[in-house]
Parts: C-alpha cells; sequence; structure tokens
C-alpha cells in the first residue's frame, strides 16, 4: 500500500473491521482526485453566491474545490460514515403547531464531537499500522465530503444534494481520513435517483433551482441556522414550526424504506430536543437556554437566532396563547428577538391590538431593522 506495508489487502480489510468497531456504518476508500463536475459545480454555486451568509464559502472555494488543494500529499481518502436514522418519521412533527420541531441530526449530542473521536482512534491505528500519515476531517475544513463519499462507493447524492445510501438511506453523518497511504480506491456509487423528485417538491421554500443543485439562501435549515439577520418575509410563513433546521427533503426520501434506527445512542433526542414546547423556549434566558441545548448542535447557533425561529413558529402557529410571550420579548436586548416578536404578534393579534403595541413601543426603538419591523416594511402577512 505505501511501501511501509507488505500486503495492503490485509490492512484494508482490518481498517475496516477497525471501523466498523468504532461504530461506523460505512467505510470506503477514494482516490485523492474528483471528476471535474464536482469542481464545476461548486463553482456555479460560488458565482452565483448560493452560500449567502456563509462567507467561508467563498473564502476557502479554492481549497474545497479539489482535495490535493487541501493537502498536496494525499494518496488516499478514507471517508466513513454513521447512521443518525430516527425512530419515526418525523415528517408529522410539523402538525404540531404548539411545539418547535428541531432537526433529527441535532436533537442529541453533537456529532462532530462523537465521530471526531471515533475518527481519530481509527486514524492513529492506521498511523500504528502502516506508519502514514494522516488528516481528520468532520464538517471542519473545506471537503467535498458527498462527492468524495460516493467516489468511495458509500452512496450517492441524491437530487437534493445530500448522500442517500441503499442501506441507510438519506440519514448519514459523513468523516474522511485523508492519508500518505496509498490504498487501493473502491469503486463509485451510481446514481438511484431515476425519475423520483420528491425531495424537490416537498421543499417549502424551493430551494432548488434544479435537481442536484440547491440555493442554500432559500433553504430552511440554512435560514434557521446559518442567516444571522431577520428571516426575508418571502419565507416566514413557510418555515411554520421548524426551529432548527428542516427534515423535509430527507425524510421524503424512498430509500428511507432501508433505514434503520441509529445504533449510536447518542443521536437520538434528550428530553430537551424532542418536539419541544414553544411556550418553554420562548421564556428562555441566556443561562436556561444554554442549559436545554448544552452539548448540542442547537447551542451553537445562540439564543438570539433560536427564539427568532420560535417567535415565527408561533406567529405561525395561530395560537392567541403566544401572544402574552411575544409581547415580554418586545424588551429583550436583542434586536433580532425583537423584530421577530413584532412580526409574530401581527400575525397572532387583530390590527387595533397591534397598532397600539406600535404606539407604545416604536417611538423608544433605536434599531434600524426593528424600526422596519414596526413601518409595516418587514410585515406583509
Amino acid at each position: 500500500m505505501t511501501g511501509q506495508s507488505p500486503n495492503h489487502n490485509d490492512l484494508k480489510t482490518a481498517l475496516a473491521a477497525k471501523a466498523r468497531a468504532e461504530g461506523f456504518d460505512h467505510i470506503g476508500v477514494a482516490g485523492p482526485t474528483l471528476p471535474k463536475r464536482h469542481e464545476s459545480a461548486l463553482n456555479k454555486f460560488i458565482e452565483r453566491a448560493w452560500y449567502g451568509d456563509m462567507g467561508w464559502m467563498k473564502e476557502k472555494h479554492e481549497r474545497r474545490s479539489a482535495p490535493l488543494n487541501l493537502w498536496p500529499e494525499t494518496r488516499s481518502i478514507i471517508m466513513l460514515a454513521m447512521n443518525y436514522g430516527p425512530e419515526e418519521n418525523p415528517l408529522p412533527e410539523l402538525e404540531l403547531r404548539e411545539n418547535g420541531v428541531i432537526s433529527v441530526y441535532a436533537k442529541g449530542k453533537d456529532y462532530h464531537e462523537i465521530i471526531k473521536k471515533k475518527l481519530k482512534n481509527t486514524a492513529r491505528w492506521l498511523v500504528a499500522e502502516s506508519g502514514a500519515e494522516v488528516k481528520v476531517f468532520v464538517d471542519t475544513a473545506p471537503v467535498m465530503e458527498k462527492p468524495l463519499a460516493m467516489a468511495a462507493g458509500l452512496g450517492w447524492q441524491g437530487k437534493h444534494t445530500n448522500l442517500v445510501s441503499r442501506d441507510k438511506g438519506s440519514w448519514l453523518f459523513l468523516g474522511a481520513i485523508f492519508t500518505t497511504a496509498e490504498i487501493t480506491p473502491d469503486e463509485a456509487e451510481i446514481d438511484h435517483c431515476g425519475k423520483c423528485q420528491r425531495c424537490l417538491t416537498i421543499c417549502p421554500t424551493n430551494a432548488f433551482p434544479a435537481p442536484y443543485q440547491l440555493d442554500a439562501r432559500r433553504c430552511i435549515s440554512y435560514l434557521t441556522i446559518e442567516h444571522q439577520g431577520p428571516i426575508p418575509i418571502e419565507f416566514r410563513k413557510h418555515i411554520g414550526n421548524r426551529i432548527y433546521g428542516c427534515d423535509d427533503c430527507l425524510a421524503i426520501c424512498p430509500w428511507n424504506k432501508f433505514a434503520e434506527r441509529a445504533r449510536e445512542q447518542r443521536f437520538h433526542p434528550r428530553r430537551e430536543t424532542d418536539n419541544p414546547a414553544l411556550k418553554d423556549l420562548l421564556q428562555m434566558d441566556g443561562e436556561s437556554f444554554r442549559a436545554r441545548f448544552r452539548g448540542t448542535p442547537v447551542k451553537r447557533t445562540g439564543r438570539a437566532r433560536i427564539l427568532r425561529n420560535c417567535l415565527i413558529a408561533a406567529g405561525n402557529s395561530g395560537q392567541g396563547d403566544f401572544i402574552e410571550l411575544a409581547e415580554k420579548l418586545l424588551q429583550d436586548d436583542e434586536p433580532l428577538i425583537r423584530g421577530a416578536a413584532i412580526w409574530a404578534l401581527k400575525q397572532l393579534t387583530d390590527d387595533k391590538d397591534f397598532q397600539s403595541l406600535k404606539a407604545a413601543h416604536l417611538s423608544h426603538e433605536r434599531d434600524a431593522s426593528v424600526k422596519a419591523e414596526w413601518q409595516g416594511d418587514n410585515n406583509d402577512s
């Protein structure tokens, strides 16, 4: 394999056994280069500015465009996947308007912490056995993980741009080990989507301009997690009660009929993240927010954005029970929260009551974006 290990087939077999012992469900090996179509697709994504607030994607574009740009010494890329399949289809949760819906992947412990430790253990084993150098990546570096996973035979990129596996459906976390070891690559997986377009048609915000293309600026996952300002008015009603991410395009995939419940128990929901009541979430201060979401991906997004999302969900609920809670948040220190509270109240109150609130608060407001909410610039129904 590298000249340091004469029997590379035995080493590859042992590597797969080690990875599975660590809890990985899939392992495959790709070469250090990818077909040019992936670089071309990335170039178009950047040129069209579909990355929105994620400016780091443009800044690291060149490094992401080819694995060898990230580490020129790379000879093989080991791709690993862990299944995070839920117990049940999450789509019915969207009907529970008094609750906030958190994406399946974020209901348990932060996957970065779990997978990185397992990847490092696997990589250390490889170093000890082969003497090769390694670098480990879990969604923290400019790596085209999904094209590499496809090249390594783990699955294929579906029309929703996510990886799909014939064994695990759409519920997969990915990790990569770049290495100087020359390991025989596996055969790339082919596309099995056929004529199916369910993942495209279910998208509430039409975030897919075409199959295999994603405009992140329209994606609810982006809007509720990465987007830093007020949610654009055109998307607010479509967000429904999704307060962190969106699973629609994943959950609708027919290949999920082969999906299994995740073996890793820490991926499964905690009580605090499994359909939490909006009335509880809307009362969170900084300390209670950190306590509720400690150790989960939600915590990284921060209280201001999560309460912004919760207020959008409250406004979409049609339930007057949220009026008092939204009124209290008109006094919050965060402009992002105050602005979202205005929109929620606009949806939940009659015009007379809303105008009374406006008269009481607008003259004291100093933030331009919050003023715009009061003045109706962002309050179209």
